[in-house]
């Protein structure tokens, strides 16, 4: 799960980057509650981990959807709201920064 605040520029584009990567199955929303798929418990329950474009991203989903998802499940990318959808230095980010940064992150356990 991919999430920035639209759901409009950089988690849309994560979302494409990493479609057709195998053994993930991906999805993007925003923490606005305006956003084009605005994030919501269901979605973050659905997900093994949660990939935030900002700090302020992991604070929303901290407060708004308390418990959801453990801390170490909620990652932190660093990327600014300074791209368009599929800008080339974006998605070089994406590539670059992503997998190693999920590659510790094992999926969880169903019950």
């Amino acid at each position: 799960m991919f999430v920035c605040a639209q759901n409009r520029l950089r988690s849309p584009t994560a979302e494409a980057v990493f479609r057709d990567m195998e053994d993930w199955e991906v999805t993007s929303a925003g923490t606005n509650r305006d956003a084009i798929t605005p994030l919501s418990r269901d979605l973050l329950e659905w997900a093994d981990v949660a990939v935030c474009m900002e700090k302020r991203h992991r604070d929303i989903i901290r407060q708004r959807f308390k418990g959801t998802l453990p801390d170490d499940r909620i990652l932190i990318l660093g990327i600014p709201d300074d791209f368009e959808f599929m800008d080339e230095t974006l998605t070089g980010m994406l590539h670059r920064i992503v997998p190693t940064r999920l590659e510790s992150v094992r999926p969880r356990e169903t019950t």
